[in-house]
């Protein structure tokens, strides 16, 4: 029988690349663990690796090859939004595409399936809990320079009002990576504005650099800071002085004391190793596009991307996150806020 492919397009390179060894590792134990209990469809599994951490043109050529080719029956895996908009065009109505990663929401086309978390959901009630429980209401937006920034930031826009918040200001750096220079110039930016606090839209590498500017200028220990994105091998990057005064806000941190957080986590270990790539928010969003996938198809029977499209709505499976189930073609779960402490998390409790 032949396998079924799905096609991981992961980071392997570039700001995210921070993210991709877990990614890849994660990837590899869902796919073990799908084989090892029927497949896919009763298919074996297998993950084809792509990079998404190219420029767009080498990504859309890489993934096109694969589909022209019929080498993949799906496609998932954790990239940015800017990934996912230079490819949904080619995967459309082709492939199943599960999109596991935070995103700016509104998402609706054909064939694409949402585990991720939007803005309304996400950043709304953390910046409403920050504003009653550390009296954070000035806000500073540094985010890398595509859709999702850009967007989340509109979207948030609309509501600061209605949160009992105000922007002072905001920046938008090369998502590819900002000058040394350019990230000394944002903090004096924020300085200058008398934020409380700045919200980091920010991928990776290039997050965990600011996070260092950040510190070096002694800012951490007065202006808090609020990520979609940040994980536990961002925080290591940053180093314990650039994590102080630090809050993360998503469905997952390894700190969650849940059944299905604490089996995911032994899982990994014994899959990988005791020295295995932390299984930071990325990661675990790959787990659960995997999961999410083959519920998606397995109850559509098929493949076909207008089978799972009629099949998808009020899909439930049970993940590492808790339940979860999709409205349409979004999935909705439970959603934390978490504070920084050195280079793991302390839960501040559900949103």
């Amino acid at each position: 029988m032949s396998d079924f492919v799905v096609g991981a397009l992961l980071h392997f390179q570039g700001p995210g690349g921070i993210y991709g060894p877990s990614c890849q590792a994660v990837t590899e134990l869902a796919v073990a663990e799908l084989n090892a209990s029927g497949g896919i469809l009763s298919r074996p599994v297998r993950a084809e690796f792509l990079d998404a951490g190219q420029p767009l043109p080498a990504v859309r050529r890489q993934v096109g090859t694969a589909l022209s080719t019929s080498r993949l029956h799906a496609l998932t895996g954790w990239h940015t939004s800017a990934v996912r908009n230079a490819v949904v065009p080619l995967v459309q109505r082709r492939v199943p595409y599960v999109y596991p990663a935070a995103y700016e929401g509104a998402e609706t086309r054909p064939g694409l399936y949402v585990t991720g978390e939007v803005p309304s959901t996400q950043l709304f009630p953390a910046v409403s809990r920050l504003r009653a429980e550390s009296g954070v209401r000035s806000w500073y937006v540094v985010g890398d320079d595509y859709a999702w920034p850009r967007r989340t930031f509109q979207v948030l826009s609309t509501q600061v009002a209605a949160l009992g918040v105000e922007f002072a200001g905001a920046r938008f750096l090369n998502d590819r990576g900002a000058s040394a220079a350019q990230l000394r110039e944002v903090v004096h930016d924020v300085e200058a504005s008398g934020a409380d606090g700045v919200l980091m839209l920010m991928v990776g590498q290039n997050a965990v650099r600011f996070n260092r500017v950040f510190a070096r200028h002694g800012l951490h220990e007065r202006v808090a800071r609020l990520s979609t994105l940040m994980e536990e091998n961002m925080l290591m990057g940053s180093g314990a002085g650039g994590t102080a005064n630090l809050y993360s806000t998503g469905g997952w941190f390894r700190s969650l004391a849940t059944g299905g957080a604490l089996d995911l986590i032994g899982r990994y270990t014994a899959h990988h190793g005791v020295h295995a790539p932390a299984v930071g928010a990325a990661a675990e969003a790959c787990y659960e596009g995997i999961f999410a996938l083959r519920s998606i198809v397995e109850r559509a029977g098929s493949a076909a991307v207008a089978a799972t499209d009629r099949s998808v709505d009020g899909v439930m499976y049970e993940g590492p996150r808790g339940p979860m189930r999709f409205q349409g073609n979004h999935a909705e779960h439970r959603l934390y806020l978490a504070r920084a402490d050195g280079f793991d998390f302390d839960l501040m409790g559900e949103l």
